[in-house]
């Protein structure tokens, strides 16, 4: 999925550029139907873990090509209580268009974003979906290609890294925390004000690190076990020494300083209290593209805290995040 959304983010780990920019132009295609069209009916459920990536493959070549389907086109709406009738969504290729656009452009907004809506690729995700044989296997054949060629590499490299990561937290029982203290806890970051309408129904939560998503962090579905993956980093409090941790966490924040339209954003709001978007972007002469792209990766990083006003999105600078980073830089070179 980092592959197929990563053009549209900056601050993810280096290894994902370098990697979409050596996949083919169908490839990438492919990537983007299975990932971004098809990307529900790729979701596991969390109750059934796999020894490993080519075992979930090979569930995903076994499992009726309907439920898969029918996943897909649930995972669009995003809401448990809204079940799409397959059959009355897809009855033809207009009554799809409508589903999609309705979806989205919902979505957008709610998170005052921007969406467009690609008729030729909506088309061809439409024709997998009335075809769910074809639809499968598209699937199953693009996935065992990634691993063999692209992905299985990768893991081996970062594997250990991410074991160091998992035994760090295990040492820990976050089991008498809320859904939101529990987030704040692991991920470092405070995601009320931006998922306290969609883990109502949270029970159980399972987190994931990466290495490779940078300060993003990403849940997969509103049901009542909900995947989480976040940046790979060590648990504040923790004895552990991890100098690849240490180092991978580093580079996020570092990361996020180290452009000039990011650090101008920085200098213009320690002048200000705070700004909404559009001053930012009026003020600095900026695309909406490039200051949404740019504001949400300080966002994510924690050097700017957002919220909403109205239906405008303003920010204010993270004084104590700009200082942490400073004394954990410190600690990284010093020992």
């Amino acid at each position: 999925m980092a592959l197929s959304f990563g053009e549209k983010y900056s601050g993810l780990d280096e290894w994902v550029y370098r990697t979409i920019a050596s996949l083919t132009p169908e490839q990438k295609h492919t990537n983007k139907l299975v990932c971004e069209g098809l990307n529900g009916a790729l979701s596991p459920s969390p109750e059934k873990p796999w020894p490993d990536f080519p075992s979930y493959i090979d569930y995903l070549a076994s499992e009726d090509p309907l439920v898969l389907r029918n996943r897909a086109l649930q995972e669009i709406c995003d809401v448990p209580s809204n079940k799409p009738d397959p059959e009355q969504v897809l009855s033809d290729l207009e009554s799809y268009w409508k589903f999609v656009e309705g979806v989205y452009q919902e979505k957008a907004a709610d998170k005052h974003g921007e969406w467009s809506f690609d008729s030729a690729f909506y088309t061809e995700v439409y024709n997998l979906l009335t075809n769910p044989p074809e639809m499968q296997a598209l699937m199953v054949r693009h996935l065992r290609e990634m691993w063999a060629q692209v992905l299985e590499p990768e893991w081996k490299r970062v594997a250990p890294i991410l074991q160091e990561a998992v035994d760090a937290f295990q040492q820990f029982d976050y089991s008498g925390l809320s859904v939101y203290e529990a987030i704040r806890a692991v991920t470092g970051r405070d995601m009320r004000d931006y998922w306290e309408e969609h883990l109502g129904n949270a029970e159980h939560l399972i987190f994931i690190p990466s290495v490779h998503t940078g300060p993003y962090i990403t849940k997969f579905g509103n049901s009542t076990t909900v995947p989480l993956i976040f940046g790979a980093r060590l648990p504040e409090g923790t004895r552990v020494i991890s100098p690849d941790l240490s180092r991978s966490e580093l580079l996020v924040r570092l990361s996020a300083l180290g452009d000039d339209t990011r650090l101008r954003i920085l200098e213009l709001l320690s002048e200000h209290d705070e700004l909404c978007a559009q001053d930012i972007i009026t003020m600095l002469d900026l695309s909406q593209s490039a200051a949404s792209r740019h504001l949400r990766q300080l966002t994510a990083t924690g050097y700017l805290i957002e919220r909403r006003r109205e239906i405008s999105k303003c920010y204010s600078l993270n004084h104590d995040r700009v200082n942490d980073t400073f004394r954990a830089l410190k600690r990284f070179l010093t020992g």
